[in-house]
Formats: structure tokens, C-alpha cells, sequence
């Protein structure tokens, strides 16, 4: 009797610990801290997949920084729209879902104090005039790109280039009849390269992108305009840390290196 009580009793025993075992399995407060540690990802910046608008003239450039970015923060991706920084600015204020901001002027980003932070200049630029490889027509100043026989082409006044350009031409007195008036920087380059007008004026960094297919006359500081980019988080971000994070990370000297060796200029 006493031996079939205590095989009972262990048996008994035996349930109840299988019972206990899937329970203390489950986790409780250890499994928590595990999907914290998860979440924060144990690094200096979060983990997010960040979007941030930016300038047209900073496509080739910021290309190559975001794949740094990525590498050295594991978990985070960086996608990037890249357009006229007057688009930029139509997009942060009808609320597109954005992190961060980078436009070509202060002007346009001043526009946007209700709905950023407060920017940081990453770099600065300058205008030059762009030709046709070998400069066929033999543009050597600001004042060749009066003749009528020119095909020039310029961007719109609202875009910063566009803005830039008409500051240095008028600062001349000269009056420029352009072929067409385009919405960013890169549709400028574009038209020179694909010979459908004689020359332009881009930023200096965007002439280098195309060494095979255009040559670039420098305007005389002087006579010339700097160009400033300050970048900015975007309030509504859902990822304010992340974007936080990387906007600092662009005025590091490793990304600043990175700027310089395309042509931009300290900021």
C-alpha cells in the first residue's frame, strides 16, 4: 500500500513539472527584456528604415554615403528622394512621410521652420557655366551666354540653381534668353549632355558627375554665387532618434571627406 502511494505521489510529481517547464518557457520578464534589447538594436543610433528627401545636386554623393551609413549601422536602411529643393519643400509641408531634409539654400529651408528642426550646413557649392564636351561653341564667360545664336538653358527661378543663376547674371547686367527653364539641377546637365542646348549653369559638383560628356567653365568668385545645404530632421518623423542620428552623422569628417571629394566645399 505504502509503495503504491509513493508511485502515485512521484508520478504526480512527474506531471507537474512537465507542467511548469513550457510555462517558465514562455518567458515572463527575461522574454521582455530580450525584445527590448531587440528593438533598440544595443547601438548608438536605432534601428529604422529612414527617408530623406534631398537636393538633386546631392544624387551621386549621397548615394554613396547612405551605403556607408548603412554598413556601419546594421538594421537601418536609407532611402532617399532626390528632386528640386522647392519640390522637397512642397512634399515635407503636404506631410509625405519623411525623416529628414536636405535642400540647396537656406531660403528654402527657412520656409519650413514650422515643420523641421533646427538645420545644420552640411556643405557649400558654386555655380559654373557647362558646355558640350570639348565646349564646341567656345563659351568662355558669363557674357558668351548672351548671344542669341546660344542655345541656352537654365533652371526655373524658384529652384535654388535657377535662383543662384539669376543673382550672378543680373549682378552683370546681362540678360539670357533661355531655350528652356527646368525644374532641378540634374534636367540642366541633362539637356547639355544630350546636345539639346549649347550650354547652362550648374553647380560645380554636378559638371564633375559627366567629366565624358560636358566640360565646365568656372565663373570668377567675384562674379560667382556659394550655394549653402543645410540638413534637417522633419518633425512628424516616426523615427525622430534615427533621423536625429543620421543628420548629425553629415557633418562627421568621414562624410564631409566624402562631400569634399566630389567637389563640394566645407561648410
Amino acid at each position: 500500500m505504502s509503495q503504491l502511494f509513493t508511485g502515485r505521489r512521484a508520478a504526480a510529481a512527474l506531471v507537474t513539472a512537465a507542467l511548469l517547464v513550457p510555462l517558465s518557457a514562455c518567458g515572463g520578464n527575461d522574454g521582455k527584456k530580450d525584445e527590448g534589447a531587440e528593438k533598440s538594436g544595443g547601438g548608438a543610433a536605432p534601428k529604422a528604415d529612414l527617408t530623406v528627401l534631398a537636393a538633386s545636386s546631392l544624387t551621386d554623393v549621397f548615394k554613396k554615403a547612405g551605403a556607408v551609413y548603412e554598413k556601419e549601422h546594421p538594421g537601418t536602411k536609407v532611402h532617399f528622394s532626390f528632386a528640386g529643393s522647392q519640390e522637397l519643400a512642397a512634399q515635407v509641408r503636404e506631410g509625405a512621410p519623411a525623416d529628414a531634409v536636405v535642400t540647396a539654400d537656406t531660403k528654402t529651408m527657412d520656409g519650413l521652420k514650422a515643420d523641421v528642426a533646427a538645420p545644420t550646413v552640411i556643405a557649400k557649392n558654386r555655380l559654373v557655366i557647362v558646355t558640350g564636351e570639348g565646349n564646341p561653341k567656345k563659351v568662355g564667360n558669363l557674357k558668351a551666354l548672351t548671344d542669341s545664336k546660344l542655345k541656352v538653358v537654365l533652371a526655373a527661378s524658384e529652384v535654388p540653381v535657377g535662383r543662384y543663376g539669376k543673382q550672378v547674371l543680373d549682378a552683370q547686367k546681362l540678360k539670357v534668353k533661355p531655350v528652356s527653364q527646368e525644374p532641378n539641377v540634374r534636367a540642366v546637365l541633362s539637356k547639355v549632355e544630350l546636345g539639346e542646348a549649347d550650354a547652362g549653369l550648374v553647380y560645380k559638383t554636378d559638371a564633375a558627375t559627366a567629366p565624358e560628356k560636358v566640360d565646365a567653365v568656372d565663373i570668377p568668385d567675384a562674379q560667382n554665387a556659394v550655394a549653402s545645404y543645410p540638413a534637417a530632421t522633419v518633425k512628424a518623423s516616426q523615427h525622430a532618434a534615427a533621423a536625429a542620428a543620421f543628420v548629425k552623422w553629415l557633418s562627421t569628417p568621414e562624410v564631409q571627406k566624402l562631400l569634399q571629394q566630389a567637389g563640394f566645399q566645407k561648410p
